[in-house]
């Protein structure tokens, strides 16, 4: 059921569509616009989700939406040098880095690059006025948004975001990183959308960084569309350390044919309310899909991660692995869904969420589900919810060690196993220092860069056991 604050923030979307069309049609073609208005009929129909649909059971988003937010229809931060309020270099990795702040794409020279192999990277709202028909093929393909209110609602609004496409047989030498800042005086509500195009045989690594500038109350809601095309390989990132006052909700809708591999990871390291869905069509038959996470939350801090994957065709197989790590009143929820249809024969899919709770008052739901119509399939899942093992923490003690190194270790060496699915060395170093700071209580978001990544001589986080 609705509540009131739910309503009238409908409500006022209702309204904004029908005051600012022009602005958000922008170069849009006739399709996209057709999308647009379908979109915004099921939103008007469905309105934001609920705690009494199955996928929002444990994730109540009424409250974050009673805030009066403002909303950015024509870029008003297209003048902004984002390079003197934000630089985000990993060492040591060399990457093609794109930005988007306040939900709008920001170049220094033009809002689209075409490289010399035919791959075009920028802006999605640039990307619908040159490449109209490579746009249309794709855009709403993938996205379910009869399934998922709020992949409706940003359907209904899309404006600009990132857009990437890979012609066939091309191999992106650099990996993409994209960097999506929010810097607000004001809660805002922001909406970017991505389409990602990886055409058959091409390879493509994509960086996807969510931080935040300050603490101010902020709400995005984005969509991301990826198709890997027949043999193409990609891998994909997430790395998100947003403020506790931040709201983010990720709808991402991967597509994949036939012998396509992909792997995605999500680490969630900060933020105040996180809403991460995965949703995977595997369409043709031998296809790898590896999904990854990791969240690691305390204060009243809250995680839902979402994965749903269905295998339409033969001989492919899946993989998921979440783990989680709870501190003081922390929330998550995992919720995965292996779809094996009847003709998806010789699939093999397999499924596990692991997570510690370090207090009493911290929570874990996880709901693993395999709905399976084949007949020859190898497919498990599975879950747990406890604390640290006591037996390894009393033979780390019996070492020597006192309780909270031990604990560290121990927390450390449990995050390790999805961060070491990181293939790219330098940002797994990068992202094991992180966790490690995390962990020790250091990490959080400051004025100019979370990640304090300006300098360029490698950070190490060793263990002195003598400050301890």
């Amino acid at each position: 059921m609705e509540t009131t604050h739910t309503s009238l923030l409908k409500d006022k979307f209702l309204e904004l569509y029908q005051k600012e069309q022009e602005a958000i049609r922008g170069q849009a073609t006739p399709l996209v616009n057709r999308i647009r208005r379908n979109a915004l009929a099921r939103f008007r129909e469905n309105g934001f989700p609920t705690t009494r649909q199955e996928h929002w059971r444990f994730t109540d988003l009424s409250p974050l939406l009673n805030t009066e937010f403002a909303f950015d229809f024509s870029n008003q931060s297209r003048n902004i040098d984002v390079d003197k309020i934000f630089t985000c270099d990993v060492y040591d990795l060399d990457t093609f880095s794109i930005t988007l702040l306040n939900g709008w794409f920001v170049y220094k020279h033009a809002p689209l690059t075409r490289l010399a192999d035919g791959t075009i990277i920028g802006s999605l709202a640039k990307a619908m006025e040159i490449y109209p028909a490579i746009v249309d093929q794709y855009i709403g393909k993938a996205a379910k948004t009869d399934q998922y209110e709020m992949a409706a609602l940003n359907t209904a609004f899309l404006q600009d975001g990132l857009f990437i496409y890979v012609p066939d047989g091309v191999e992106v030498e650099k990996p993409v990183q994209l960097i999506n800042i929010v810097n607000a005086d004001h809660p805002v509500f922001l909406q970017p959308r991505h389409l990602v195009i990886a055409g058959k045989g091409a390879k493509l690594t994509l960086v996807h960084c969510d931080h935040s500038l300050t603490h101010n109350i902020s709400f995005t809601n984005t969509v991301m569309e990826l198709f890997a095309e027949q043999d193409a390989v990609v891998d994909h990132y997430k790395i998100q350390n947003k403020g506790r006052n931040s709201a983010l909700v990720t709808n991402n809708f991967f597509h994949q044919k036939r012998n396509s591999r992909l792997s995605s990871n999500i680490i969630t390291l900060n933020g105040g309310f996180t809403k991460n869905i995965m949703d995977v069509s595997i369409s043709q038959p031998d296809c790898v899909s590896e999904h990854y996470g990791l969240y690691l939350v305390d204060s009243n801090q809250h995680v839902d991660n979402l994965v749903n994957i269905d295998h339409m065709a033969a001989q492919s197989r899946s993989d998921q692995l979440y783990k989680g790590i709870l501190d003081d009143e922390a929330t998550a929820v995992f919720s995965g869904k292996v779809l094996v249809r009847r003709h998806a024969q010789q699939t093999q899919a397999f499924q596990n969420n692991k997570n510690i709770l370090l207090t009493d008052d911290a929570k874990a739901n996880t709901q693993p589900h395999l709905e399976i119509y084949a007949d020859d399939v190898k497919c498990s899942h599975g879950a747990t919810v406890g604390q640290l093992d006591p037996e390894a923490m009393f033979y780390l003690r019996s070492r020597g060690l006192c309780e909270r190194t031990a604990r560290q270790m121990m927390m450390i060496a449990f995050a390790n196993e999805v961060v070491q699915k990181i293939s790219i060395e330098a940002l797994q170093k990068r992202i094991q220092n992180m966790v490690e700071k995390r962990l020790k209580g250091e990490l959080s978001i400051c004025d100019q860069c979370v990640l304090h990544c300006n300098s360029k001589e490698p950070t190490t986080f060793n263990i002195d056991l003598s400050k301890l």
